[in-house]
């Protein structure tokens, strides 16, 4: 698997890019943003599996790293930092981001997530996105879904097209992230039903690793934002989240 780690810290580079070799991953250091985007660009190699992102670095913040790479192409993004508040975390996440792991970290942590961002359909050759798509845009040749799934879900304001991925609110598109439009779709494929919260990590994360529970949290919060009707998604305490559908009235 090859990784690109954008970090800034030497010796915090050399040490992650050590236990991610002894791992099997192919890593590539980059120490600043632009390096980070240059190293992205199509050279006739293979695509980067996974991009590991550091927000703190010393040309321009991670988070403008983050809306550049995912304006170029749909490799799974990371976020890997010490700002550990919620604000950070979402924002982070409507950029584009796949995932946020907070400093200091487990290896074994990094080690799932990494590996659960990266159980998702090849990229084409080049990874990129047409020109002018929006932040947390997937190409749809990455998107492709099973015959069954190959429909359109109308939920009060709400209109999803499976096969494109696209998402409107009242008549006006609203940009998901990846992981948003599956948990989305996952929901809404089923309005009314409580699912889990094993089971949502385990159908949109595939893994059943515990740990994964905040970034659900974090992911649940962003996308009642981006809907703009909180209380459709409503939390089952103790037990999940399903997709209320608001009445006409």
């Amino acid at each position: 698997m090859r990784l690109l780690l954008v970090e800034d810290d030497d010796r915090v580079a050399a040490a992650v890019s050590a236990l991610l070799g002894k791992h099997g991953f192919d890593v590539r250091h980059a120490r600043s943003g632009e390096e980070a985007i240059q190293a992205l660009l199509p050279d006739g190699g293979p695509a980067f599996d996974c991009v590991l992102l550091d927000l703190g670095l010393p040309d321009q913040d991670g988070f403008e790293v983050c809306s550049r790479i995912r304006r170029r192409t749909a490799t799974p993004v990371i976020m890997v930092t010490a700002r550990a508040d919620v604000r950070s975390r979402i924002h982070g996440l409507n950029l584009g981001a796949d995932d946020y792991i907070v400093k200091p970290y487990d290896t074994g942590e990094l080690l799932a997530r990494i590996h659960a961002v990266s159980r998702r359909p090849p990229l084409n050759p080049t990874g990129l996105l047409p020109p002018g798509a929006p932040p947390g845009a997937v190409p749809a040749a990455q998107t492709a879904l099973p015959a069954a799934q190959r429909t359109r879900l109308v939920l009060g304001p709400i209109a999803i097209e499976l096969p494109t991925r696209r998402v409107t609110v009242d008549g006006d598109p609203i940009v998901l992230t990846r992981k948003e439009f599956d948990l989305l779709a996952l929901l809404a494929g089923r309005p009314g039903v409580v699912f889990r919260r094993e089971q949502i990590i385990s159908e949109v994360w595939r893994t059943a690793w515990e740990g994964t529970g905040r970034t659900l949290e974090v992911h649940v919060a962003s996308l009642r934002s981006k809907l703009r009707t909180p209380a459709m998604i409503e939390t089952v305490r103790g037990v999940g989240y399903r997709l209320v559908v608001p009445s006409a009235g």
